[in-house]
């Protein structure tokens, strides 16, 4: 999502309601003023805003920004990929569908630069992939990405729900001077960011586009029927593993248990073509 958390009208958004219960363990919707605040939910002066019970809040889908020129599949599955010196970073959040409520099982894979703007072409300097929890949330660990000529400070990121379209998108940092002159930034793509002891914590939620009923929990995701093949759903394939899918063979990037929607050819950070 954008890194507003309130409506046109000044009301925290449902969504934000949610990602606030969620992380505090109860149910949502739910008045949570006695919960630790996130950063969201907070106006600049500290003070909580007023909630609303209203879904109608404005969560428009997570904007899609160009993919640029360094992204490199089958990425690692890790979380942590602080790979080299720099400001440690951690980024934190939410995945929500439609209608406010949080998915589980979305893919996200995040490649940045390093502390001087450079990117790993040859290996996987920070780049990985991982996977949302059954609350929706992810977190990773990394360290503020180094600038380069004509970009101000970024973070890339592919997002996918189980057999839903890929968000290709690019996380931003507030306060950046080059975010002024920066032809591509958004800033409805910034993260909420603060400093911590040395560090950094960012915090940023994606809308993608899985459709949802309003409900307690999330909405499972549907696939059409296996073209044929020996790829099937709840396997536990080690690396290496030989598949073939709509009579095309895959070989498994990363030790996973299949699931709907991960068929080889939607999941490139899991099976390539071999």
């Amino acid at each position: 999502m954008d890194s507003e958390s309130t409506t046109s009208t000044g009301h925290v958004s449902r969504k934000t309601v949610l990602r606030a219960a969620v992380a505090a363990g109860v149910a949502a919707p739910i008045a949570l003023m006695g919960v630790p605040a996130l950063a969201r939910t907070l106006t600049d002066g500290g003070t909580p805003l007023d909630l609303t019970p209203e879904c109608d809040d404005g969560d428009d889908l997570t904007l899609p920004q160009m993919e640029g020129p360094y992204f490199k599949p089958n990425s690692p599955l890790r979380s942590a990929m602080v790979d080299g010196p720099g400001t440690r970073l951690t980024v934190s959040g939410y995945v929500f569908g439609r209608a406010c409520r949080p998915v589980s099982g979305v893919l996200l894979d995040f490649w940045q630069a390093d502390v001087n703007g450079a990117y790993d072409n040859a290996g996987y300097t920070f780049r990985g992939h991982q996977f949302t929890g059954t609350d929706g949330s992810f977190k990773l660990s990394t360290i503020v990405p180094g600038l380069y000529p004509g970009r101000t400070r970024h973070i890339h990121v592919k997002v996918q729900a189980p057999g839903r379209p890929i968000l290709t998108t690019q996380l931003y940092f507030p306060n950046e001077p080059r975010n002024n002159t920066d032809t591509i930034f958004d800033p409805r793509l910034l993260m909420t960011v603060r400093d911590a002891g040395g560090a950094r914590e960012a915090a940023f939620d994606f809308v993608i586009d899985v459709p949802q009923n309003p409900g307690p929990t999330p909405t499972a995701t549907t696939t059409t029927a296996p073209p044929g093949g020996t790829w099937a759903a709840g396997r536990a394939y080690a690396a290496g593993a030989r598949v073939t899918y709509g009579g095309v063979g895959y070989v498994c990037l990363q030790a996973h248990t299949s699931i709907t929607g991960w068929e080889p050819p939607n999941v490139p950070a899991l099976w390539r073509v071999g």
